[in-house]
């Protein structure tokens, strides 16, 4: 096979929902864990469609862009003709970047980009450039609240602009109704007054296979999963991946980890604790280091014995803001996220082959933790959420599901693991 598309994620479960797009739309895909190295470059001849995954989001922008310009130089020199650069559908970025700087450093000279969020089968849709929530603007929905990069101005094209030095315009659905090419049009109008990233409105899937399109034959694009289907319906005319995905295997020991801090995620919490025990860490005593860690592992140690477990650090609005205050809004996140990384490791020493992680930063550092290099594709749990099986030597086999925290149903504990016993 020839790769068609090579993506680089912002996130750890931003990629692995951007895998599970392209495969569940025609291309054979894989999502690595940083750059690969030579010696997994050279298992990557089946892909159509590489994803990699980065822990970028909330780094300070210069760093961001340092490694998405190695992401891409490597994707280009596998064979990649086109770029997209994966940004949570909630567009949470500060005005610092990361979007318009990475945006600035991989785009053409000369060629506007098409920039969208917009993904509807998970409720988030652009009209007229304001980014919507399940019908809410952004900033009045409860994804407002995000610890780390909270957003309170639904209008991407002023949050663009405000990261950017370059020209930002809206590309509305009235310009491209009569179809692609009419979009393409005016992208080439953008470009010529010199404008370089270009809000793109999204309501449907008819909205995206036109803007997927139109970017498909452009070098570079900027977007959520919604864009990736667009990208991969363009791509490939047909509608299954031509490789077998990572299957269900039984009964296993199994566990959650959860650190995001969504509304859905605290709501899927309260459900898990009426099937499973479930443990409510303590977030101010992991910043600490009170021994919250080797509490949370002697508890799962004593009741995986009779089935799975949970495992939170996850607290409202309120307690987040407390924690913030008393130790730092970064200092407090990467202890927080250093304390679930290693749970999530113990949890592997002790037997776990089925480990569901909840929260995008906690997945990330808990698929660094465990040393994990790429991914194998599996059927879809929820929306954006596939199940994926480790490739490489150290943890082949385990079957992992990385959660974005506002994504799945209340009942997503227990849903991802039946699909992990198939």
């Amino acid at each position: 096979m020839t790769l068609r598309l090579g993506c680089i994620a912002d996130d750890y479960t931003g990629a692995s929902d951007l895998a599970n797009t392209l495969q569940k739309n025609g291309l054979a895909t894989v999502q690595t864990i940083g750059v690969p190295g030579p010696s997994l470059a050279s298992s990557l001849g089946a892909a159509e469609a590489v994803v990699v995954s980065l822990k970028i989001r909330s780094v300070p922008a210069a760093e961001a862009v340092d490694k998405a310009q190695a992401a891409a130089a490597f994707l280009r020199q596998q064979g990649a003709s086109h770029i997209l650069y994966k940004i949570c559908s909630t567009f949470d970025s500060t005005d610092a970047g990361n979007i318009g700087p990475v945006l600035d450093a991989l785009a053409v000279e000369g060629r506007a980009v098409i920039v969208t969020p917009a993904f509807p089968e998970t409720g988030r849709t652009v009209y007229h450039g304001h980014l919507f929530v399940n019908g809410v603007p952004l900033n009045e929905s409860p994804l407002k609240d995000h610890p780390l990069n909270p957003m309170h101005d639904a209008n991407l094209v002023r949050v663009l602009q405000r990261q950017t030095t370059s020209r930002v315009a809206l590309a509305n659905r009235d310009l491209f109704r009569k179809g692609c090419g009419a979009l393409e049009t005016a992208l080439a109008r953008l470009a010529g007054e010199g404008v370089r990233g270009v809000i793109t409105d999204a309501i449907d899937e008819t909205d995206l296979e036109i803007i997927g399109k139109a970017a498909s034959s452009m070098p570079f694009s900027v977007g959520a999963s919604g864009l990736g289907l667009g990208l991969a319906r363009a791509m490939r005319a047909d509608a299954r991946a031509t490789v077998d995905g990572a299957k269900g295997n039984g009964e296993a020991l199994s566990a959650c980890i959860a650190g995001s801090c969504s509304a859905a995620t605290l709501r899927q919490i309260a459900a898990a604790e009426t099937i499973m025990p479930v443990l409510r860490l303590d977030s101010a005593a992991l910043v600490s280091g009170a021994p919250e860690v080797e509490r949370a592992l002697a508890f799962a140690r004593e009741a995986m014995a009779r089935g799975p477990v949970l495992i939170a650090s996850s607290q409202g609005p309120e307690m987040v803001q407390a924690v913030q205050a008393q130790y730092g809004r970064d200092a407090a996140g990467q202890a927080i996220e250093h304390g679930m990384a290693r749970i999530a490791a113990g949890l592997v020493d002790l037997g776990v082959r089925h480990l569901v992680v909840a929260g995008g930063e906690t997945s990330g550092a808990a698929v660094d933790r465990l040393g994990i290099k790429a991914f194998r594709l599996g059927p879809e749990i929820a929306a954006g959420v596939p199940m994926m099986e480790a490739i490489g030597a150290r943890h082949a086999g385990l079957l992992v599901a990385l959660k974005s925290g506002n994504f799945g149903g209340e009942t997503f504990f227990a849903d991802a693991l039946a699909v992990m016993r198939g």
